[in-house]
């Protein structure tokens, strides 16, 4: 089986002005496809080792497998996690999550200070998400380094920013904290609160249902 370039729903130039079109083409159809395609090349290599009995290189492999897997896992929720303005980008969550938010952080607007304080603070490249703990039913604001997906911290992915430099340097230069701002206007909570649903039922807290 090989993994293939996620279609988006929406046009490369419908985020602007928050994302440009320029970087939206080349973040899709070069940066993420780049992954998929080291993600292909590296598991077929994987298969043939496997079949070698070949473990020594089977082990060799799995820091290309986990780069690109996880680059490949992270953008496919970051592009769902994003929609145009006119479609509902931007606008506020409702409903249980909302909820869940203020019990939590207090206001929403404390949370996405939190979140934008935490984005920030990543020396490098790396991701931000807003990640939900089955055992604990809490929700947690957790950060990775490079492509590292949120999975590999027990939790489930609700809502990814990638931090990377290609995400905004063609736009935002190098003040990733106009980026982190601006991009608030086309988060897509619908896509949100559906994979909060999907967790929380999951949830083996009794104080998550």
């Amino acid at each position: 089986m090989s993994y293939q370039l996620p279609n988006l729903t929406y046009s490369y130039e419908s985020l602007e002005p928050v994302i440009s079109v320029e970087i939206m083409r080349l973040h899709h159809t070069k940066h993420h496809q780049a992954y998929v395609n080291g993600l292909n090349i590296a598991l077929e290599s994987y298969k043939k080792a496997e079949e070698k009995n070949d473990l020594q290189a089977m082990i060799a492999l799995e820091p290309a497998i986990r780069f690109n897997g996880g680059g490949h896992v992270n953008h496919s929720l970051f592009w769902t996690n994003l929609a145009p303005r006119d479609v509902g980008g931007g606008v506020e969550p409702t409903g249980d999550l909302l909820q869940h938010l203020e019990e939590q952080y207090g206001f929403f607007d404390n949370f996405v200070d939190l979140f934008n304080t935490a984005a920030l603070a990543i020396q490098g490249s790396g991701w931000v998400f807003l990640g939900f703990n089955k055992v604990t039913g809490k929700l947690v604001i957790a950060t990775t380094a490079n492509q590292d997906p949120l999975s590999t911290q027990g939790l489930i992915p609700l809502l990814a920013v990638d931090v990377w430099e290609h995400a905004y340097y063609l736009q935002y230069k190098n003040v990733r904290a106009e980026y982190v701002k601006a991009i608030w206007g086309v988060i897509n909570w619908a896509t949100v609160i559906t994979r909060y649903n999907t967790a929380r039922a999951t949830c083996v807290s009794c104080n998550c249902k």
